[in-house]
């Protein structure tokens, strides 16, 4: 249920009951009131972030780099088609070669479009354009990591890696750097220090890369994201920080930057990957995406979403500020795909989501 529907719910059920004049009134509306609740329980059982995908104009380079390099491993390699697919995406006339590569518990979706290709990423690009998506990967050991980087000639975003100061008490002592991958999708590494973060990153492991904790995106507006991806999609928030000084200033390449951060995550035992909100405060002139940006554009990311109540929770959606790319839920054939059916919106910023209906119960295995 998601939190706006369940706050009104707890207030109803709050409400003393008067005398017994009304009172088969009051349990009519009681059981009404139960009832939907139910309904509603049934229709929006817990979603999950299944993958955080992007789009790649090689996908053999890709993935050689995101193997060989950061030790993904690769899961499916299929080619998709047709009018649902086409609907789905909103692009016409295309045929996708899709691949899941997985690090650790988590997954990514690199899609290749082989008809029609889309446009390359601009080079004037910057991390507070409201474009911006990344991932973040844990690594272990933050030297050895960007040392391994720099072996495989990886391309800087931020000037290297940089260690949040002690006086931010929720993100003191964390270590990231920002590098691209061969297409120029920007990717983060970072490093927890003992007490902050999820305990997993902190077990003992041999493997240099660990998994993916977030995917982060810029948003103009904090409150406007909240509003759309805790009480309209009905995640959580799980943290809040706001950081600023040089050091931030070098891990975004931003001069002058002040950020409002805010991680949100799915409740239950597998709720995937958080979604981060970057809010620039300052500075503010970072620019919206472009307006007639489509998935095959290579600036294109999507957050792959299992989402059991789909079409229950669309008119949140749509008046929480999102903006369809499919026209509504599209019903996808039987195939390689665990999916009954899905829709692709954009978040009031245009950050891509697509919500998947499950034709099985293994979609976010």
């Amino acid at each position: 249920m998601t939190g706006s529907r369940l706050r009104r719910l707890r207030e109803k059920l709050d409400t003393p009951l008067p005398g017994p004049r009304v009172f088969s009134t009051l349990c009519a509306a009681a059981l009404i009131v139960v009832l939907l609740a139910c309904r509603l329980a049934s229709a929006e059982s817990p979603a999950s972030v299944v993958s955080v995908g992007m789009t790649v104009s090689d996908m053999d380079r890709a993935l050689a780099f995101y193997a060989d390099v950061l030790t993904f491993e690769k899961v499916s390699d299929i080619e998709l088609a047709g009018d649902a697919w086409e609907r789905l995406q909103g692009v016409f006339g295309l045929r996708m070669r899709v691949c899941t590569m997985r690090l650790g518990d988590e997954t990514i979706e690199l899609t290749q479009y082989l008809a029609p290709e889309g446009r390359p990423i601009p080079p004037d690009w910057r991390s507070n354009d409201l474009w911006f998506q990344h991932i973040a990967i844990i690594v272990s050991d933050m030297d050895r990591a960007y040392a391994h980087l720099r072996a495989h000639n990886v391309r800087h975003a931020s000037t290297g890696p940089q260690r949040l100061p002690d006086w931010n008490p929720n993100a003191g002592g964390i270590e990231a750097f920002y590098f691209k991958d061969p297409d120029g999708h920007v990717l983060e590494i970072l490093a927890f220090p003992p007490g902050k973060g999820a305990a997993k990153w902190h077990e003992t492991s041999d493997r240099l890369f660990l998994g993916i904790d977030h995917t982060a995106i810029v948003v103009a507006d904090t409150d406007a994201s909240v509003r759309f991806f805790r009480d309209a999609l009905g995640m959580e928030i799980a943290g809040t920080s706001e950081n600023n000084g040089t050091e931030q200033e070098h891990l975004n390449n931003v001069f002058g930057a002040r950020l409002r951060i805010t991680s949100l995550r799915f409740p239950g035992e597998r709720p995937g990957p958080a979604i981060e909100l970057l809010e620039y405060l300052a500075p503010r002139d970072g620019r919206p995406a472009p307006i007639d940006t489509r998935a095959n554009d290579l600036w294109h990311w999507q957050v792959n979403i299992a989402a059991p109540g789909a079409a229950a929770i669309l008119p949140d959606l749509n008046g929480a500020g999102a903006s369809l790319v499919s026209p509504g839920l599209v019903e996808l054939p039987e195939g390689p795909v665990p999916a009954r059916r899905a829709v692709m919106l954009r978040d009031p910023d245009g950050h891509a989501l697509r919500l998947f209906e499950a034709r099985s119960p293994h979609l976010a295995d």
